[in-house]
């Protein structure tokens, strides 16, 4: 069972280092570009393609399935926008690939985090209170009365990451904290001149730092059962524009509330695949509340791995029709793609230092330094690029927040 991945960032190698861990196999990345992370890679081959543009993208990986014939390839990828469209183009690619991925019915329910709060507010699991906004369809006046209905700061996000993935404009980040009335109508205003025809989420900020959010990752199979769930208290977010929000630690802990609200969700939505959920434990209230689902792996799947729990055992079980039981990672481990030096400088709490010291010492989880993968120029790029977090941090979040941007 050969892994084919579509795109280049540190959540496809992590899932190449994961197959290639669970059973000595070398995938495919399939790229624009070959990524620091793949440069020399042993354990994974890199096709180029021009995977921004679909028709190419699926040409691309029906070129690669002529050239490994007679192998059984497994289609995964870990980007909203391929998952789109590799779902959109499924018939062209079974006859070639296993593609354990939800269908576009799920796929347009779970992406779009307005109809996500819908489905967790029926099933009772906290989420924010949100103002939408469908920007194509309404104005300045219009945003006016948007704005004035929550109480700031907020958070600004897309409601469908896929469709916001295409639109460029000045100041354009992953995530907006918005400090005003008057900053969020800017933003909104932006969004419209840059012709941004989806949703547009204005959310209540739930008060905390970056230590208080929390990441869930899932796999739920064919048969309609979460065999996979790990979960981790985050230590660290990214914060350059285009990855703000993304974890770059995590402290692996079971939270049990929130792998039961999540097993109610999946199966509510009857969701196949992998899965990522961003929530927060809200300290006015001792609740984890949710904030959105991805119909992915995500890019720091490498923890559930480290965890004891590799996401490749549950892909090759699935697609073998396995009755494997559900598991839940309980294991406790420090993921970090920054040096650690660097990580405990952000956090504030003492008593949390020296937990990520002493797991930094016997349980520290890098995804990019994989033993099997140590050709020199690799690990020369892979030192580069985990010393210049140094460099990024100086650079876009000198210091400590309290809201952690």
């Amino acid at each position: 069972m050969i892994p084919v991945v579509v795109g280049g960032d540190i959540g496809a190698y992590a899932l190449m280092r994961a197959f290639h861990e669970h059973s000595g196999v070398r995938g495919v990345v399939v790229a624009r570009v070959v990524t620091r992370p793949f440069a020399h890679s042993r354990i994974a081959s890199v096709k180029i393609a021009d995977v921004e543009d679909p028709e190419i993208m699926v040409a691309a990986l029906i070129e690669l399935a002529a050239e490994r014939a007679g192998e059984r390839l497994v289609l995964l990828t870990n980007a909203d926008w391929y998952v789109e469209a590799i779902i959109a183009a499924r018939d062209r690619l079974e006859p070639f690939y296993d593609i354990p991925m939800c269908s576009a019915e799920t796929f347009a329910r779970v992406s779009v985090k307005q109809s996500f709060q819908e489905d967790c507010e029926a099933l009772g699991i906290p989420v924010p209170v949100t103002v939408p906004v469908n920007v194509a369809a309404t104005d300045a006046a219009d945003d006016e009365n948007a704005v004035a209905r929550l109480t700031y700061p907020v958070i600004g996000k897309p409601s469908s990451s896929a469709e916001y993935h295409y639109v460029e404009f000045p100041g354009k980040q992953k995530v907006h904290l918005l400090a005003s009335r008057a900053e969020a109508a800017h933003l909104l205003g932006l969004l419209r001149d840059a012709g941004y025809a989806g949703t547009f989420l204005l959310q209540e900020f739930i008060p905390g730092d970056e230590t208080h959010m929390r990441s869930l990752t899932a796999y739920r199979d064919a048969r309609g059962v979460v065999t996979m769930l790990a979960t981790g208290q985050v230590l660290l977010q990214e914060h350059t524009p285009g990855t703000l929000g993304v974890p770059a630690a995590i402290m692996t802990t079971p939270y049990v509330d929130a792998m039961d609200a999540m097993t109610r969700y999946l199966d509510r939505v009857g969701y196949r695949g992998f899965a990522n959920a961003d929530y927060k434990l809200d300290p006015r209230t001792g609740a984890h509340v949710f904030f959105e689902i991805n119909p992915r792996i995500g890019r720091n799947n490498y923890y559930v791995t480290a965890a004891g729990l590799n996401p490749a055992a549950f892909v090759a079980a699935d697609l073998e029709g396995s009755d494997v039981a559900p598991q839940r990672a309980s294991t406790v481990i420090l993921y970090s793609v920054v040096p650690v030096a660097l990580l405990r400088r952000y956090l504030p709490d003492a008593e949390l230092r020296r937990a990520v010291g002493a797991l930094a010492r016997r349980a520290l989880a890098r995804p990019l330094f994989a033993p099997s993968d140590r050709h020199p120029q690799r690990l020369a790029g892979i030192v580069a690029l985990t010393l210049n977090y140094w460099r990024k941090f100086r650079t876009y979040y000198p210091h400590y927040t309290e809201t952690g941007m």
